[in-house]
């Protein structure tokens, strides 16, 4: 599976322990930047793009951070087909939902509010649990049309 990552200056660190910890678990992983900590950078510039490559490709994921992740979960969220939700951290079935009822296919982090290795347990969540389908189903085609 393809993952593309995406952050601004605040979660610079963030992404590139989770570049690391993806590579090791043979993920093919895509950096969409930012490529170097730069203060001034905008989140934008990096969330979008990396956004647009999810959307346009269904067997890829992807995981995006910045200080709060909220900005960038708007951000990825305005690309249609995108479905980018925040994790702080706190319970883990709230990532495992955000896969089963809502098929997210960007989890977006806080970098200000979770650690390293929490991150790493939700992503590896988040990338076991497969969408049910179903009665959700009719949701995601809603927001996806």
């Amino acid at each position: 599976m393809k993952i593309y990552l995406a952050t601004d200056h605040a979660g610079f660190e963030l992404k590139e322990f989770m570049k690391t910890h993806l590579n090791a678990l043979n993920y093919e992983v895509v950096d969409c930047g930012a490529l170097e900590m730069d203060p001034l950078d905008d989140y934008p510039d990096f969330i979008i793009p990396a956004a647009q490559k999810v959307s346009s490709d269904p067997n890829s994921k992807g995981i995006i951070m910045g200080g709060s992740g909220q900005g960038e979960a708007i951000a990825a969220n305005r690309i249609k087909g995108a479905r980018a939700v925040v994790y702080y951290d706190g319970p883990l079935e709230i990532v495992k939902l955000s896969r089963t009822h809502n098929n997210a296919n960007i989890l977006s982090f806080g970098s200000r509010f979770i650690t390293h290795e929490k991150a790493a347990e939700a992503v590896d969540l988040w990338l076991s649990e497969p969408f049910e389908g179903g009665r959700h189903q009719q949701r995601i085609e809603k927001l996806d049309n």
